[in-house]
């Protein structure tokens, strides 16, 4: 009986081991996809791959850079706000440049003092002062006159009567008086004259220096804000208060490399798709008269009709398509640049990669 037992038991582990290796053996069916893989619309439909920017009619997105360096003290926008040309948007600090242009300032306007004291020129008190010397100068000649004069009447009636020292000394007092009288005179005409013209000239460009100088600095001033170039949308800050920007933009710590203080872009009613053909099948595009692509977009079965804009006629590396700055390629691709007018409910942005096929107008199947 023991040994039935046995046997039976054997059995059915036997079966039990065959009957878990056809099951284990046996194909798993596959899962359905969760989305169909991008198909090709188009007969002859080339494949590129795409990115989505904001559209612009030239260009790509718009990366905002400094043109000065500081440190940032105000970020005054928030990403997908809607800004207008000429709005601010990120401020450096600019206590140097301010207090610089507040030195600028004074000195043209010390200068155009200057300018206008030597235009008012002669002023009325100095003209006095000069005739009162003047008439002083005149005084003093009559004052020597009259002496000679009787110096010399009294050496005519008795030679005696003066010393040769006293005559000959106001012989010399005369002549003193009489030149005295001559510098004032001259020294009275110049006066009258008013400033130089030389003079106010030389002043005149002192101030427009002066002024110059002030302008400069003030246009230095302005560009410690860095403001909006056009109207459009904010797509990314990457600057942050407190951080150090220079023209290069601002460093960053995950890519190691430096990036725009501010990405902007247009409105994002339309966007653009720019698309990078492989080289080897840029001889298979259609003519650009009747080029058109389909975009598909990635964990969907959406697709969209795409409207061609341009392509951009150089060839570069792929290069482009990688933020690695050490990456090394060798595929070269042309951009082609589309664009379309997502619906409300298509939730797209920029930066966003897309498959796109391109073909001929009227081509596509159904």
């Amino acid at each position: 009986m023991r040994n039935l037992i046995i046997v039976v038991l054997v059995i059915v582990g036997v079966c039990g081991g065959l009957a878990s290796a056809v099951v284990s053996a046996a194909p798993n069916k596959p899962l359905p996809p969760y989305f169909n893989p991008a198909p090709n619309p188009y007969p002859q439909g080339i494949y590129a791959k795409g990115i989505v920017e904001s559209y612009q009619a030239n260009g790509a997105n718009i990366n905002l850079y400094p043109e000065v360096a500081g440190t940032i003290v105000y970020v005054l926008v928030t990403e997908g706000q809607s800004v207008t040309i000429g709005a601010p948007l990120v401020q450096i600090e600019d206590s140097v440049q301010r207090a610089t242009v507040d030195q600028h300032r004074s000195q043209a306007e010390a200068a155009h003092v200057l300018l206008d004291e030597l235009r008012a020129q002669p002023r009325n008190e100095t003209l006095r002062v000069a005739e009162a010397q003047a008439e002083m100068a005149k005084a003093s000649l009559r004052t020597a006159d009259d002496m000679l004069d009787k110096q010399e009447s009294s050496y005519r009636l008795n030679p005696e009567s003066v010393s040769k020292a006293a005559l000959d000394d106001a012989v010399n007092g005369q002549k003193v008086a009489k030149a005295n009288l001559e510098t004032v005179a001259r020294q009275f005409d110049l006066t009258k004259a008013g400033a130089w013209v030389f003079d106010v000239r030389n002043q005149e460009k002192q101030a427009e220096a002066s002024v110059k100088a002030y302008m400069a600095s003030t246009a230095l001033l302005g560009k410690y804000t860095v403001r909006a170039p056009t109207d459009g949308i904010i797509l990314s800050i990457g600057a942050s208060i407190g951080g150090y920007v220079s023209p290069q933009g601002q460093y960053d710590t995950y890519t190691h490399g430096f990036r725009p203080v501010v990405v902007m872009g247009t409105s994002m009613g339309t966007l653009g798709v720019r698309c990078y053909v492989d080289e080897i099948l840029i001889s298979r595009l259609p003519s650009v008269n009747s080029l058109e692509g389909q975009m598909f977009i990635r964990g969907t079965n959406k697709r969209i009709q795409l409207e061609f804009v341009r392509l951009q006629p150089y060839v570069s590396s792929q290069l482009v398509l990688s933020s690695q700055r050490a990456e090394k390629v060798d595929l070269r691709v042309l951009p082609v640049i589309f664009r379309f007018r997502p619906s409300p409910q298509e939730q797209i942005y920029p930066g966003e990669d897309v498959d796109v096929y391109i073909g001929a107008r009227g081509t596509s199947h159904t």
